[in-house]
């Protein structure tokens, strides 16, 4: 099916075509195929695709059709809000906007709104308006108190991996949001998983969605080699170390549960000259993207993140992704794996198995049907037959869900103070 047949106007197809043609799109995905022509027509949808299957460009390009399409107005206001997780997918997004924008007649004004950097900047930016936002939740409202932008003219709204919004704390941020927005609008939420949250968030909001799930075909998913290798967890940093040395990993992308166990892995490796960085969270939006600039140039040989760098980063080539710390939830496996073998590219996860993560481990195999052979490493055999002491800084914390919660611990800390009673 070629991108002609999707319903753009004849006027509009052949500057999409040439910017399409420059991302190597030849033909649309299937999520594209299915959402385009729906989003065309104006209908909400509720989508579902693998990372990595051309959902940006299948709300991109509609969008973009509808602004080109639509009368000039005497000043530009914002007709187009995608409300994303983190920083690097604001700019991924954006970007992606930009480019299947540049063609089209008249200039579409896309602004990039995220924190971590200065806000100023970004208010000088949308002086005289925009045409579209991507942003996250927390930069767009404090740009919005500092009347920066109001958001009574959105046509459109995005909400790009949804789940992980509120996965990140954004509900009370997503709520006070969607009481600036018009309540005539159309509604599209794109996410990879649906929990009960997120069902019920697009129940109340959407109008007839259409719901498009985009299953992966066999002879069309990721050729990723998976890898489990038993270790101790005192012994992980080690572990790594020799991988990446004696198998000559050129570059890895490696997952811990914590900013913390990033700095200390880090600066392990680093210790043994191992061109390695952190990525998380606390650093300034600058660091973030140096460290991601280096390491797609192969300066850095080694970075080590928090689930901050599951979604949204595209690294061309990236040859192999570690579980150092097991993801705390079994559907985020999929997002951090995803980071290679992308774009028809073969490449290979490891994931650390120790005694304190079996459980974990196995739950994480039969939700995603794996088989996957358990390794042993000469000199890195396991000991432990015992989980470890949880105050290690390097621990997972267990299993999303098992470990106790904020109120678990208040509740627990009442107790401890309240006297016995007297016999």
């Amino acid at each position: 099916m070629p991108f002609s047949s999707l319903g753009f106007s004849s006027a509009l197809l052949p500057v999409f075509a040439r910017a399409l043609a420059e991302k190597d799109y030849l033909a649309p995905t299937a999520i594209q195929a299915a959402a385009i022509p729906a989003i065309l027509q104006g209908r909400d949808i509720v989508g579902s695709a693998q990372t990595g299957s051309g959902k940006t460009a299948a709300f991109a390009l509609p969008m973009l059709h509808q602004i080109a399409l639509a009368p000039a107005l005497a000043t530009r206001r914002i007709r187009g809000l995608v409300l994303v997780p983190t920083r690097e997918l604001a700019a991924q997004v954006g970007e992606s906007f930009i480019s299947l924008a540049r063609y089209l007649p008249q200039r579409i004004k896309v602004s990039v709104l995220f924190g971590g950097v200065s806000i100023n900047p970004q208010m000088m930016h949308l002086r005289g308006g925009a045409d579209i936002v991507v942003a996250t939740p927390g930069r767009l409202i404090d740009l919005i108190e500092h009347n920066a932008l109001t958001l009574d003219s959105v046509a459109t709204l995005v909400l790009d991996e949804a789940d992980r919004l509120l996965d990140l704390g954004f509900g009370e941020e997503l709520g006070r949001l969607l009481a600036l927005l018009p309540a005539q609008r159309q509604n599209l939420f794109f996410s990879a998983t649906f929990p009960p949250a997120i069902e019920a968030l697009a129940t109340s909001l959407l109008r007839d969605p259409l719901r498009i799930e985009v299953q992966t075909a066999p002879q069309s998913a990721p050729d990723i080699v998976q890898r489990a290798i038993e270790v101790d967890a005192s012994r992980r940093t080690q572990l790594l170390r020799h991988l990446v040395q004696s198998e000559s990993l050129s570059r890895v992308l490696v997952f811990v549960a914590t900013k913390h166990a990033a700095e200390i892995v880090a600066d392990k490796l680093r210790k043994a000259d191992i061109e390695a960085e952190p990525f998380h969270g606390e650093l300034s939006q600058g660091k973030r993207s140096q460290v991601l600039h280096d390491f797609k140039l192969k300066i850095v040989q080694v970075v080590v993140a928090t689930d901050v760098a599951a979604r949204g980063i595209d690294i061309a080539q990236l040859p192999v992704v570690v579980n150092y710390d097991l993801p705390r939830s079994a559907v985020d496996y999929t997002h951090r794996i995803g980071r290679t073998g992308r774009a028809g590219e073969s490449g290979m996860a490891i994931s650390f198995v120790s005694a304190a993560t079996e459980a974990h481990w196995r739950l994480i195999t039969k939700r995603h049907h794996l088989n996957v052979p358990r390794e042993r490493i000469l000199g890195f055999e396991p000991v432990e037959t015992q989980p470890p002491n949880p105050a290690d800084p390097l621990s997972t914390g267990g299993i999303k869900g098992k470990r106790p919660s904020k109120k678990d611990k208040l509740r627990q800390a009442a107790a401890a103070m309240v006297p016995e009673s007297k016999a």
